[in-house]
């Protein structure tokens, strides 16, 4: 059987390109890629002349199959996105998936990454963190799984295009407040990249001083409120007595709010400590 290379590739700097993947490119028989026309131009940089075949979200189904048949008879492909790691927020998982299945070796070729790129210059606590990829695209479903995140104790990262850049974040400012620490990385390793950092409402009027600066594509990165608010580790055995007996007929979220108020506790504190509990 041959092998499936998973090959991440540039974000946006056509040098941020390991010197392994240019090698993995040259050797395999195909190169599945989102864009042949977009791959190209990384090809010619490259001095790749490996045939490209188009593999993105709409036919991803139908062409893995035929790909798995090629890998089946000893055909080595790599699988590449139009910027970055594939399947992070690409196609690629019904492929991998399916190579799994046919028990062909699948080799990671690792590389650039918009969302670590983002977290490593953000500013934010990088310890512990979520990826959301994109959020909903209608503002109510957006609102409601902001809503779901914005008592995370870990940093939140997700894209955004330019189309709902500043949509998202008036949303943000709305769930979780003006003064929330948070960074956006715009265009990251592209002529006109742009990384601003600062509580939200900050970065919105550094977005809205420059039409220029909600075009492209964007890393949203948001502190966790553990780490926002410096949340006390010391409950009152009262105060956990009655979360623990509240627990068991509302739910977390509305438990350790009714505590709050009667014990004059920190919610998000108490909520952590009940989630913790389960």
């Amino acid at each position: 059987m041959g092998e499936l290379y998973v090959v991440a590739t540039p974000i946006g700097n056509l040098k941020d390109f390991t010197m392994r993947a240019v090698e993995v490119l040259k050797s395999v028989d195909i190169i599945a890629c989102e864009d042949t026309r977009h791959s190209a131009r990384l090809m010619e940089y490259y001095d790749i002349r490996t045939p490209l075949q188009s593999y993105h979200e709409h036919n991803e189904r139908q062409k893995a199959e035929a790909l798995i048949e090629g890998l089946r008879q000893g055909k080595s492909i790599a699988l590449i996105s139009d910027a970055g790691t594939p399947l992070i927020s690409d196609p690629g998982y019904h492929l991998v998936r399916l190579a799994h299945e046919a028990d062909i070796r699948v080799v990671p070729v690792p590389g650039a990454s918009a969302l670590i790129a983002a977290l490593s210059v953000s500013g934010l606590s990088s310890d512990r963190f979520v990826f959301e990829g994109f959020l909903p695209s209608k503002s109510n479903a957006r609102q409601k799984r902001l809503a779901e995140l914005s008592e995370d104790s870990r940093t939140v990262i997700f894209y955004e295009s330019t189309h709902r850049i500043l949509a998202c974040v008036d949303d943000l400012i709305a769930i979780m407040g003006g003064d929330r620490p948070a960074a956006i990385a715009r265009e990251l390793t592209k002529n006109f990249e742009s990384l601003y950092n600062g509580p939200l409402a900050s970065i919105r009027t550094d977005l809205l001083a420059d039409v220029h600066q909600i075009k492209g594509e964007f890393v949203v990165l948001i502190q966790g409120l553990k780490d926002e608010v410096g949340l006390s580790s010391e409950l009152t055995e009262k105060a956990k007595q009655l979360l623990l007996l509240l627990a068991k007929e509302l739910p977390p979220k509305k438990a350790a709010s009714i505590t709050a108020q009667v014990m004059g506790e920190n919610k998000s504190s108490l909520y952590q400590y009940l989630i913790s509990k389960n």
